[in-house]
């Protein structure tokens, strides 16, 4: 039973991509490869075909290693609902909360179904390729990780840790990251590569030499920056970085997504970012909001809470306005019960019945069963799915997918829907002829699926190009016995 652990010396620091990467490029090898992470911090996720709850990332990851994705791959997800709250999820479905005291010390349950179902995933195949969290110096919280070195440690793990160069200080957050653990947990951290290098390596070099040279972990690569190349975000980080095509030649569609304090599932919009044309800025600019073609209300994993700062931002008034003068807005899930007329919402915020912005005329009930599907229907002719992750439960008249439509406004409880590409560009040319926008469709451009496929492929090349695949193969392959102290 063959397992890799990519860990990172920060959160984003390309974990995610590089075990998408590996993930591909492994299957091209015929290496029966899986994707696993113990525990995500996140609040952008995806429904399995099998009704669970996973991250976005791993689902993805699960495309990359050509496998059917369950929760298996991803056992615990938290949902942070505060500052001081997250919802838990275990093995795809709701198990109730945990409280930041808890963080470090009540996790024990959830440790125990990670470690299952690592036995699980890895007696069913060749290779587990497991994304860590966050960092694997969290000392602070190194007694309760069943994530990083703590999974590691239980299974025998060599580590591969990442450094990200585009911050700097890579050097010394590979150095330090080595440093600063035990030398029980050290004995797993094999070898490092960094990430989002621009320039020329022989620069670098001189640096890694030094690193290897006082680590005693070997340099496997250095990856380039990748321009094209998006990966599904678990990192609030990453939000925001979602870019369309530089065709300035083309008439342009400008789409302002409103970044919500607690946004769930951003990535409805990553499809309208890649379409030619389509212009998408992250904000939370009242100015932006009013001038954009097409305004966005994303999901929320704090529906109530992110409904009064838009009140407190100026943004409530804008969407009304937009709404009064015909302008689009589109929310989703989140953004489509902040729509509605009122929320009732014992479950979430536990603040009861408040007044909604009143622009769709439904009305939202929160339950403590949380929905979990995969629906599809049909709009205009044109087939559309999508996935529900929700409490809120909320009306749907059929006029839209999911939801419902009042003038220029748009709602729906459905994430994905925009992935679809006829149903995307249909419904887009709804919106550029509400707003005055001249943009029309490229219907010669790849789909969002196609180009999501040649996104991996691209990541897989890399890997292959740049890094050491068969000194990493090899080290996955080994088996790390623990330190005996004293």
């Amino acid at each position: 039973m063959a397992g890799l652990l990519v860990a990172g010396t920060s959160s984003d620091a390309g974990k995610s991509l590089v075990v998408t990467g590996l993930a591909r490029a492994w299957r091209r090898l015929g290496v029966k490869v899986a994707p696993f992470k113990a525990q995500n911090m996140s609040n952008h996720s995806m429904v399995c075909q099998d009704g669970s709850e996973i991250g976005r990332a791993q689902y993805l990851q699960c495309q990359a290693a050509g496998v059917e994705a369950s929760s298996v791959h991803n056992p615990v997800l938290l949902k942070p609902g505060s500052d001081r709250e997250a919802f838990v999820v275990l093995r795809g479905e709701p198990a109730g909360r945990l409280r930041a005291g808890e963080y470090a010390t009540g996790r024990r349950h959830l440790a125990e179904a990670a470690f299952a179902a690592y036995e699980e995933l890895a007696a069913s195949v060749d290779l587990v390729v497991v994304e860590g969290a966050g960092s694997p110096a969290e000392v602070n919280l190194r007694e309760g990780d069943y994530v990083n070195l703590g999974l590691a440690r239980r299974f025998g793990l060599p580590v591969l840790l990442v450094g990200d160069i585009d911050r700097g200080g890579v050097l010394a957050s590979l150095f330090g990251t080595w440093a600063l653990v035990d030398d029980a947990d050290r004995a797993h951290l094999r070898a490092y590569a960094v990430n989002k290098f621009r320039g020329d390596p022989s620069v670098l070099a001189p640096g890694l030499v030094t690193v290897t040279e006082r680590t005693g972990m070997p340099c496997v690569g250095v990856l380039p920056w990748l321009e094209d190349v998006w990966i599904d975000s678990e990192d609030a980080l990453s939000v925001g970085r979602w870019r369309s095509g530089t065709d300035l030649s083309r008439e342009r569609l400008t789409v302002a997504v409103v970044r919500l304090p607690r946004t769930s599932n951003a990535t409805d919009v990553d499809a309208l970012a890649c379409e030619p044309g389509v212009d998408v800025r992250v904000t939370t600019d009242p100015e932006r909001c009013r001038e954009a073609d097409l305004l966005v209300l994303p999901g929320s994993r704090a529906t109530v809470s992110d409904l009064a700062w838009l009140r407190r931002t100026g943004i409530a008034d804008v969407v009304r306005q937009r709404a009064a003068a015909g302008r689009p807005v589109l929310g989703v899930c989140g953004g489509y019960q902040m729509l509605c007329r009122t929320i009732d919402d014992p479950v979430e915020s536990r603040d009861g019945r408040v007044d909604g912005l009143g622009l769709l005329g439904a009305d939202v009930t929160f339950s403590a069963e949380k929905v979990l599907a995969r629906p599809s229907a049909t709009w205009g002719g044109v087939p559309v799915e999508g996935y529900e992750i929700h409490h809120g439960v909320v009306g749907d008249d059929g006029s839209f997918p999911g939801g419902m439509r009042a003038g220029a406004v748009w709602g729906t409880i459905w994430h994905g829907t925009l992935e679809g590409d006829a149903f995307r560009r249909a419904w887009l040319a709804e919106v550029a002829a509400a707003s005055g926008s001249r943009w029309v469709a490229d219907a010669s451009a790849p789909g969002f699926g196609a180009r999501r496929e040649a996104m991996v492929d691209a990541l897989a090349d890399a890997v292959e190009e740049h890094l050491d695949l068969d000194a990493i193969t090899s080290l996955a392959s080994e088996r790390v016995a623990p330190v005996v102290s004293g």
